[in-house]
């Protein structure tokens, strides 16, 4: 049996899988546009998320409301500068208040303090024989120690400090 073909035969198979490339370019196509559908369908009852945006002082014709602030300095170069309201005063160009702090009457106090503590101490030595007495005295020095280290420090000095403006 012997079989004989007419006409020419193309072997090398590129019309095949370029349909094949196109069919499935097209289905990736369609995929695409249904999932970008289904997003905006789901998306559709939602407002839009607001975005942060740069409003320039020119554009919001407002004056800048932050500490920093973009100026020359004496050379002509542009300087970033820091407003501190804490320090400079208000901006009606009132000059700063001053306060004065003063903690001579609580540094007396602790003078006057130290001073019976001594005193104490020497009396407790000079009171060698009498018992009773040196108790006493010892119970003296525990309270003037006990009230020396509760007022002996920078807290207790700036919690009783006469202030004047």
């Amino acid at each position: 049996m012997a079989m004989q073909i007419y006409g020419s035969y193309d072997h090398s198979g590129t019309d095949y899988e370029e349909r094949v490339k196109e069919k499935q370019a097209a289905e990736r196509l369609e995929k695409a546009k249904e999932t970008e559908k289904a997003e905006e369908e789901k998306n559709a009852g939602k407002l839009s998320e607001p975005q942060d945006e740069y409003i320039s002082s020119e554009r919001s014709e407002k004056k800048p409301t932050g500490l920093y602030r973009v100026e020359q300095d004496e050379n002509g170069n542009r300087k970033i500068f820091f407003d501190d309201p804490k320090v400079s005063g208000d901006s009606q160009g009132k000059p700063a208040e001053k306060c004065v702090a003063n903690t001579d009457k609580v540094d007396r106090e602790i003078k006057k303090l130290k001073e019976e503590k001594q005193q104490l101490k020497q009396q407790i030595r000079s009171a060698l024989g009498d018992e009773k007495k040196i108790r006493e005295l010892e119970k003296k020095l525990a309270q003037v120690e006990n009230e020396l280290s509760q007022k002996d420090n920078d807290a207790y000095r700036r919690q009783n400090a006469s202030v004047s403006e």
